[in-house]
């Protein structure tokens, strides 16, 4: 169990956990959950952590398929700037490893802005705090249990 898993049954969210065989040669952790659980590639997503001028941690969550739009997610989080954070600066205030950052569960809340393509689909998967760990869950729960903000951040 996973502090992410064990935050969303607290919760009482409906969710499904589901477990793969990562292989530790992979560089794109999302494309190879999509492909190792069988699901179209834009129902997965991806949790980044970008810094703010400010100083100040936000993450992201979006389709493993697109790329962060730096500056849709500064605006988004009312800053001048967002840069990605060193990886291990996303560990240290996640508590997860890179490839397994989870948005639920984080050792410290940071605030979170969820892609609003999340709300076309159902169910998306997002990293259930480790790698080869995904959880399946309506993005709507997702939003709530992160408290996070819609907005258009990917392209």
């Amino acid at each position: 169990m996973t502090p992410a898993v064990v935050a969303a049954r607290r919760a009482g969210i409906a969710c499904r956990v589901l477990e793969y065989r990562h292989d530790p040669e992979s560089k794109s952790f999302g494309l190879e959950a999509a492909e190792a659980l069988g699901v179209e590639a834009h129902k997965v997503f991806k949790t980044l952590v970008a810094s703010l001028a400010s100083g100040e941690l936000v993450v992201a969550v979006i389709p493993v398929i697109n790329q962060l739009d730096l500056k849709a997610l500064a605006a988004a989080a009312a800053s001048k700037k967002a840069t990605m954070a060193e990886p291990q600066v996303a560990e240290r205030a996640t508590g997860y490893v890179v490839g397994g950052i989870s948005p639920i569960g984080q050792r410290r809340r940071l605030a979170t802005v969820v892609d609003e393509s999340a709300l076309t689909h159902e169910e998306i998967y997002v990293s259930a705090g480790r790698r080869g760990l995904e959880i399946a869950l309506d993005p709507r729960d997702l939003v709530a249990l992160t408290n996070a903000s819609l907005e258009s951040i990917a392209r």
